[in-house]
């Protein structure tokens, strides 16, 4: 059922109750027909559960900037995410998100940056040289996850943790795949309803927390200071009370950085090879600009700024399938949203797939075409029409290092390969706690002359 105010746009067509919690469940992108891309905010309402999708970017500014001390992290959310990343930067709000930020804000500032991106490309270069031995065609999914994670591991815990890539990437799919939305919460039933978590999600979750748990343990037992995430975490004392983080803290960061900083960005390079793959204009031109700046050697972090090209497909890709793409607040107080009502405990949706899909902020929105984001075009747009990593206050913190991960490993794989999708193969975008492809992307590699020289 639906119940429409005035000055609230409905979602068209309605769905019905079972209907509704299906495609929650299943695909969260399935709750966006196409028409409801370019509407302002449409609402809709199942039992006692009232729901806006904010999709105007000045509507968004006031949820997120203006007005987002009235707009806390939704109990959708918190549920879905809380078992897996407890009180971690994600997840916490008030004093303990701000005094948690300003902890780990050190590590991922871009002067940082510099030391980071030369693992960035010796992690890509090893993955490259691997791929010279592969054979027929493969899942570039997992590929992605594998350098990712890599990454992070030297990256923020100076740590090597290849021999545990595998077991973490099913553990990974594991929960994301695992997690669903309960049909209690999409009703917006009582609290103190039982959600079960279920079964095989447990255990993964309870095995991830062991693993994490261990890293975390054999740190504290060598006692060195190594200067990463992790160290800087450890040796964090609170201003007000002297206290350091316990290790239950410290397991919902790490889990955190797992999730925010390999996950996403894996996820953003896989459609990135799609998109590629499935348009050869534009690979050509970022295969030109990458022989003529690059020729042949691994990226450095001067090579950034002159690879302009290759930073508009990362943007692009992540225009199109951004990896986070659903933001859920809920209204504390009762607000007004371009004139309309918004009620205590109303659940606020933002969606970055929807609103940079808009037909009103983007021509052509479903195209794949990387001039959106080349220089002078991005000036005229609303800052809140684009927002992959979130904005506002909460904007990620992670977000120049992975946009410069995402610059490296785009450079160095490109650089040596062409990537085709397996023909006949059909991406399947699908929308959980992440965006990902439901059934991987295969592709096959060409390797490419210009490598070679």
């Amino acid at each position: 059922m639906n119940n429409v105010p005035d000055g609230v746009a409905a979602a068209p067509p309605p769905l019905g109750l079972l209907e509704f919690i299906r495609r929650a469940r299943h695909n969260l992108l399935d709750l966006f027909p196409p028409a409801i891309f370019a509407q302002d905010m449409p609402q809709t309402q199942f039992l006692f559960l009232r729901s806006f999708l904010v999709n105007k970017p000045d509507y968004i500014e006031h949820v997120l900037l203006t007005n987002q001390q009235n707009y806390v992290k939704s109990h959708f959310v918190l549920r879905l995410l809380g078992p897996v990343l407890g009180q971690g930067l994600l997840t916490s709000e008030g004093a303990l998100w701000r005094r948690q930020r300003r902890i780990a804000a050190p590590a991922l500032q871009p002067r940082r940056l510099a030391g980071s991106i030369e693992i960035m490309a010796e992690c890509a270069h090893a993955l490259v040289e691997r791929w010279k031995t592969y054979e027929g065609s493969f899942d570039i999914c997992p590929e992605m996850m594998s350098v990712t994670l890599d990454v992070i591991a030297r990256t923020m815990f100076s740590a090597d943790i290849s021999a545990h890539s595998a077991r973490i990437g099913k553990l990974m799919d594991a929960v994301i795949f695992g997690m669903r939305p309960s049909a209690l919460d999409l009703l917006g039933l009582p609290e103190w309803l039982p959600r079960p978590m279920p079964r095989a999600v447990k255990a993964a979750v309870a095995e991830f927390h062991a693993l994490v748990a261990g890293i975390i343990a054999a740190r504290r037992a060598d006692g060195i200071d190594r200067g990463d995430l992790l160290s800087i975490l450890m040796n964090a004392r609170d201003p007000d009370t002297g206290e350091a983080m316990t290790d239950r803290q410290l397991r919902d960061e790490v889990m955190t950085v797992f999730l925010a900083g390999h996950e996403t960005t894996a996820n953003a390079l896989g459609f990135a090879w799609w998109l590629l793959a499935e348009n050869p204009a534009v690979e050509a031109r970022l295969h030109e600009e990458l022989d003529r700046v690059l020729q042949g050697r691994p990226p450095r972090t001067a090579d950034l700024a002159s690879l302009p090209y290759t930073r508009m497909v990362l943007d692009e890709a992540l225009r199109l399938y951004p990896p986070a793409h659903i933001i859920s607040r809920m209204a504390v107080k009762e607000d007004r949203i371009g004139g309309v009502r918004v009620p205590a405990g109303a659940t606020i949706t933002i969606s970055p797939y929807v609103t940079q899909r808009n037909p009103v902020l983007w021509l052509d929105p479903e195209r794949f075409d990387p001039e959106r984001f080349a220089p002078g075009q991005t000036s005229e747009r609303h800052r809140f029409a684009y927002l992959p990593f979130g904005a506002g206050q909460r904007i990620c913190l992670g977000m120049p290092f992975a946009i410069a991960e995402g610059q490296i490993i785009l450079s160095a794989i490109a650089q040596s390969f062409s990537i085709r999708l397996e023909p006949g193969f059909k991406v399947e975008p699908v929308g959980l706690i992440t965006l990902r492809a439901k059934n991987g992307i295969r592709v096959t590699l060409t390797p490419r002359r210009a490598a070679e020289k």
